[in-house]
């Protein structure tokens, strides 16, 4: 059984990015994404979702409406043959301090704690430097997928830490990582 887990970031890797996402009829997975995690179960990894919500901290949704949506997302995962052991979200306004808010690893951090995952095993995926960021300071191996906040990747643009790779799609990186491209 593996130690390592995909870390997924939530809005652009998973589903379209769209601002403070509150309600689960606006939700809209990307092409291919649940796909691509049914594949990643179905090869014995473990997916865990790491993801700053900070509408919550701002008043702009409620914990409960983003608890709904978040059950939404494991219900449209599981229709594909997919699954996802576990959502962590920072819920905190930007300005609150805390450890969980991404570029910190705190919710990397914490799933390894609960989940006995070692991370240097893992993969982190996100679509934009502070995803990247919180899962290099977690000692995960970095994955940018283009389909968020980020569109292009140039290493001269993007700031440090870099990622480890870069792909176009949540499909593509699992095509890869599943023939073999640790």
């Amino acid at each position: 059984m593996r130690t390592g887990v995909v870390f997924l970031d939530r809005d652009g890797v998973i589903n379209v990015e769209g601002g403070y996402l509150d309600n689960a009829d606006d939700w809209r997975p990307l092409p291919g994404a649940l796909e691509a995690i049914a594949a990643l179960h179905n090869a014995g990894w473990k997916i865990i979702v790491y993801t700053n919500q900070s509408g919550v901290g701002r008043g702009y949704m409620t914990e409960d409406a983003l608890d709904v949506l978040h059950q939404h997302l494991l219900c449209e995962v599981a229709k594909t043959g997919g699954h996802i052991t576990a959502i962590y979200a920072c819920v905190h306004a930007p300005d609150a301090g805390c450890d969980c808010r991404k570029p910190k690893p705190g919710m990397l951090l914490q799933a390894a704690r609960d989940h006995g995952i070692d991370l240097n095993a893992s993969f982190a995926v996100g679509d934009s430097p502070r995803d990247i960021a919180a899962g290099h300071a977690a000692g995960c191996r970095t994955v940018l997928v283009l389909t968020g906040h980020t569109r292009s990747y140039s290493a001269v643009d993007f700031p440090d830490p870099q990622p480890g790779h870069v792909f176009p799609t949540l499909t593509v990186f699992t095509d890869w990582l599943l023939t073999g491209g640790i």
